[in-house]
C-alpha cells in the first residue's frame, strides 16, 4: 500500500487517539445515544418492514440482534436493518456532510455483538470510523450532493469498514484490503432523497462495512492504493477533478476531526438543511403570534447544496415533506412545530398547510460553511404579511442542536425518551425509559460486553 491508502490502514489498524480521547469518546457516545433513540423511533416505517421481508428467508447463522425486534440475524444484516431504521425518520444527528452515527453505530453494534466487545471498544471503533469518514470527505472543494452523491452512502461504507476492521483487531495489510473493497461498495444518490430509497443508503453501507471487512479476512485482494489513484475512489466522485488525493493524512489521531466538527442532533425529523429556517420562522412566527392567512411571503435565503436536497415544492406524502422547505415554514407557521406528529400526508395536504406552499420564496447565496461544507456560511428568512409588515430573522448560524450550538444533556435524555417510548419498539425487553437502557450507554465505556447493553 501507498499514500493516501497505508496511512487510513495504519491508522484503523493502530490508532492513536491522543491527550483527547476521553473528550473523542463523549462524543461518541453522544452518536449512540441519538442512534439508538431514532433506531427505536422509526423501526415500525414501512421502509423498515420492507428490509426485513427481504431478509426474512435469509437469517443464519445468528450473530446478532435487531434490537428492536430481539430477533438474531448475521451481523450484515442486523446493521443493515437497524441502520435504516435509524435514518428512516430523518431524526438522525448530523456531521461531516452526512449522517454518520446512523451507519457507524449499527454496524459496531452488530459486529461488535458478534465478537463480544466491550463498551470502550465500541466508542474507540466510532471514533476510528468517524476519522475515516472525515479525512476523505474533507479532501474535495465541490459540493457532493450537488454532484448528486448522497455522502452518508459513499463515505458510510468506508467510515463502517474502518470502525469493524478497528473491533476484528485486523491488521494494516487487512484493514487496507477491507477499505479498498468497501470504496467498491460505496453508493447513494441524492436523486432518492424524499423516499424508502434514502434510509437504504444507511442501511447497505453499514452492512458493506462488515462485508468488507468479512471478506478481507477470507482473503479478497483489492487495490493498495485505492483512493489515490487516478482512476480510484476520491477522482471517481470528483467530477470536476478538484478533490485532493496526495496531500499527506499526518494528522489523522493527532488533531481529532471529531471534536472539530462534533455531532449535530437534530430537533425536528426533517432534511438538515431546513433547520435553520424552521428555528428563523418559529421564532418570528412565535414572537409576532402570526396566523397563517396573515401570511403574504416567506423569504428564505440558504446554500445552492441546501436547496437542491429540499426538492418537493408542493409535498402530498409526509415522507416527501421532509425535503422540502414549503412544508418545513408552513409546519413552522401552523403548528409552531415540525415534529413526527406533523410528518403525515394528513398534515402535509392540509388546506392551511399546503396553502402556504406557493408563498415560500427560495434564493440561494454562494456562501460557504467550513465546518458544515454542504451549507451556506449563514441562512435567513424574511416574512411578509398581508397588511404591509416585514419580519427580518437576520443571519442565522447555528440551529439549535448544532455541534457549535448544543442540545444540553437533558434535551439529549428528553429526546431519546421520547423516541424510545413512542417507538413501539417489538422487543419486549426494550421498556422505554424505565428499562435503564439511557443510563447503560451514558456508562458505555464501563460495560463489560455489547451483549447486555440492550437486557432490562
Amino acid at each position: 500500500m501507498t499514500g493516501l491508502t497505508k496511512a487510513l490502514a495504519a491508522f484503523v489498524a493502530k490508532p492513536s487517539f491522543g491527550t483527547d480521547e476521553h473528550a473523542a469518546l463523549e462524543v461518541a457516545k453522544t452518536g449512540f445515544i441519538d442512534t439508538i433513540a431514532t433506531m427505536m423511533a422509526g423501526n415500525a416505517e414501512p421502509v423498515v418492514n420492507i428490509v426485513r421481508k427481504y431478509f426474512a428467508e435469509a437469517t443464519t447463522p445468528a450473530e446478532a440482534p435487531v434490537p428492536f425486534l430481539g430477533t438474531m440475524h448475521p451481523a450484515a444484516q442486523a446493521a443493515f436493518i437497524s441502520a435504516v431504521a435509524g435514518h428512516a425518520l430523518d431524526y438522525d444527528d448530523v456531521a461531516i456532510s452526512g449522517h454518520p452515527s446512523t451507519v457507524l453505530v449499527p454496524a459496531i453494534l452488530a459486529e461488535g455483538y458478534k465478537l463480544n466487545c466491550s463498551g470502550l471498544d465500541a466508542l474507540r471503533a466510532y471514533v476510528v470510523g468517524y476519522e475515516v469518514w472525515g479525512e476523505l470527505v474533507n479532501r474535495e472543494t465541490d459540493q457532493y450532493h450537488l454532484k448528486g452523491w448522497h455522502p452518508t452512502g459513499v463515505f458510510g461504507a468506508v467510515g463502517a469498514a474502518a470502525a469493524v476492521a478497528y473491533l476484528n483487531k485486523l491488521n494494516e495489510a487487512d484493514a487496507g484490503q477491507a477499505l479498498a473493497i468497501s470504496a467498491s461498495l460505496a453508493s447513494g444518490l441524492v436523486a432518492n432523497f424524499g423516499t424508502m430509497t434514502k434510509p437504504f443508503h444507511a442501511g447497505r453501507a453499514a452492512s458493506h462495512g462488515i462485508e468488507a471487512v468479512k471478506l478481507s479476512k477470507l482473503g479478497m485482494t483489492s487495490a493498495p492504493d485505492v483512493f489515490e489513484h487516478p482512476a480510484g475512489y476520491l477522482f471517481a466522485l470528483s467530477l470536476a477533478g478538484k478533490v485532493d488525493r496526495t496531500r499527506p493524512a499526518d494528522t489523522l489521531g493527532k488533531t481529532l476531526r471529531i471534536l472539530d466538527s462534533g455531532l449535530s442532533i437534530k430537533r425536528y425529523p426533517v432534511c438538515y438543511s431546513s433547520h435553520r429556517t424552521i428555528d428563523g420562522v418559529i421564532e418570528i412566527a412565535d414572537r409576532e403570534n402570526l396566523q397563517p392567512e396573515e401570511i403574504a411571503e416567506v423569504a428564505l435565503t440558504m446554500g445552492p447544496a441546501q436547496a437542491s436536497m429540499l426538492r418537493n415544492h408542493h409535498p402530498k406524502t409526509g415522507l416527501e415533506a421532509k425535503f422540502s422547505a414549503q412544508f418545513a415554514v408552513a409546519s413552522a407557521i401552523v403548528a409552531r412545530e415540525v415534529g413526527l406528529s406533523q410528518l403525515t400526508d394528513e398534515f402535509a395536504t392540509r388546506k392551511d398547510v399546503s396553502n402556504l406552499y406557493s408563498k415560500v420564496k427560495v434564493s440561494t447565496v454562494d456562501t460557504f460553511c467550513p465546518l458544515e461544507p454542504a451549507f451556506a456560511f449563514t441562512d435567513r428568512v424574511v416574512i411578509k404579511t398581508t397588511d404591509g409588515r416585514s419580519f427580518d430573522s437576520g443571519e442565522i448560524r447555528f440551529p439549535l442542536g448544532n455541534s457549535k450550538n448544543p442540545i444540553d444533556a437533558a434535551g439529549l435524555k428528553k429526546k431519546f425518551n421520547d423516541c424510545v417510548i413512542t417507538g413501539r419498539a417489538i422487543n419486549p425487553a426494550i421498556k422505554g425509559a424505565d428499562a435503564g437502557l439511557y443510563d447503560r450507554i451514558v456508562a458505555l465505556e464501563t460495560l463489560p460486553s455489547l451483549r447486555t447493553l440492550f437486557s432490562a
